[in-house]
């Protein structure tokens, strides 16, 4: 297999740096998603709120997602995600879960009505319907990839990344639901105060919900054990519908103590979930370095390579070794070399977990080859 062939098989040119691709991430998602949104609010949205209040929520809906996406791509930074599964991601999420999720929430609200008060029909479907169906309609998506994408599935980081993508769309969309209603409703005071407690109180609600379920899906993708492949992705799945129905029951009956409930209960879940982030992070660069030792033990690597190859500050300095040292197509040696040894390591642990495809012995001696290639072009540049 020849250079290019590999870099398509594995869905995205990384030689052109990690940098580049972090920003054209972060832009591409939110100009992608805001122009396929921008039709669905002047057409469904527009009709049910006014044009003026949708396209104002539209706007004030994408700061969040300022915050939230880049998060997400800074864990994943050891082995980038093409650009375009997780633009893909957030138009699941933002579109098709978020018109599902409404469809059957709506529907089972006006049963749920029927029978008892609308504030006790609203409590109900917040607590036992919505996070039932918005977890699965989101959920959905990441199990795709791992069963149809099994080459860009990698475990635990994928699966938290693909689901947080696919969340932020979601809150999107809702968020844009919700601002308009208040503007109608309350005006700008409403508008405000609705923004604050979603968009800057609560920007990480439905992501942490839905990483649940990228973390079960994540640990069954190296598993040999049909019970781990089926039970983690459906205990998963029951976290984050867990957390998903006690958020919403916190927040509806809070009432004036809502700010206390906020720092009680939700502050703590979110802090709990930033640590587990930071944890999963710091695991991907140890497994990093574990399925490279191998290869330095067969002298592929030094062991100075892989220790620089675990850890995300190493990289970084490593980088700026070579640009100092090798211009910028050292630099861009430097970044191949980084992101391809990534490759290399994750595919050795889908090997070992039997996960790996047919072409995986072929694509390991591609990889190595690249690898050698890179490793070449910026010593040789560095040589006095």
């Amino acid at each position: 297999m020849t250079a290019p062939a590999l870099e398509r098989a594995h869905g995205v040119h990384r030689s052109s740096g990690r940098r580049l691709v972090r920003t054209w991430v972060v832009t591409g998602v939110f100009a992608v998603g805001a122009l396929a949104l921008a039709l669905l609010v002047s057409t469904y949205m527009g009709a049910a709120f006014g044009v003026q209040a949708a396209l104002l929520a539209l706007l004030v809906s994408a700061v969040p997602l300022l915050i939230v996406i880049p998060t997400f791509i800074w864990l994943d930074r050891f082995e980038a995600e093409p650009t375009r599964y997780l633009v893909a991601a957030f138009l699941w999420g933002a579109l098709a879960a978020a018109v599902i999720a409404a469809t059957i929430n709506t529907s089972a609200m006006a049963v749920i009505q029927a029978t008892v008060s609308e504030s006790d029909a609203l409590l109900a479907t917040a607590v036992l319907v919505a996070p039932f169906v918005e977890e699965a309609a989101k959920g959905v998506f990441v199990l795709f990839v791992w069963w149809f994408l099994r080459r860009e599935f990698d475990g635990l980081i994928d699966g938290m990344v693909y689901a947080g993508v696919v969340a932020a769309g979601f809150a999107f969309t809702e968020n844009i639901q919700y601002l308009a209603q208040a503007w109608n409703d309350g005006g700008r005071d409403l508008f405000t105060a609705t923004f604050i407690s979603r968009g800057l109180m609560s920007p990480f609600a439905h992501p942490m919900f839905t990483v649940m379920t990228g973390i079960g899906i994540g640990i069954a993708s190296h598993s040999r054990s049909w019970v781990t492949k089926i039970g983690a992705p459906l205990l998963g799945y029951l976290v984050a519908v867990l957390t998903h129905a006690l958020w919403n029951l916190a927040a509806i009956t809070s009432g004036q103590g809502m700010f206390v409930v906020y720092l009680l209960i939700e502050v703590p879940i979110f802090l709990a979930w930033v640590a587990l982030v930071l944890w999963a992070r710091r695991r991907e660069g140890n497994l990093i370095g574990m399925f490279l030792r191998p290869y330095a033990d067969a002298g592929w690597l030094s062991p100075a390579e892989v220790w620089m190859l675990s850890n995300m500050g190493r990289r970084r300095e490593a980088r700026a070794w070579a640009r100092a040292n090798t211009g910028r197509i050292g630099l861009s040696s430097m970044r191949a070399f980084q992101d391809t040894a990534s490759d290399l390591a994750l595919l050795r642990r889908r090997m070992i977990a039997g996960a790996a495809d047919g072409e995986s012995l072929q694509t390991e001696r591609d990889l190595l080859d690249r690898l050698v290639r890179s490793r070449r072009a910026f010593v040789g540049r560095a040589l006095p």
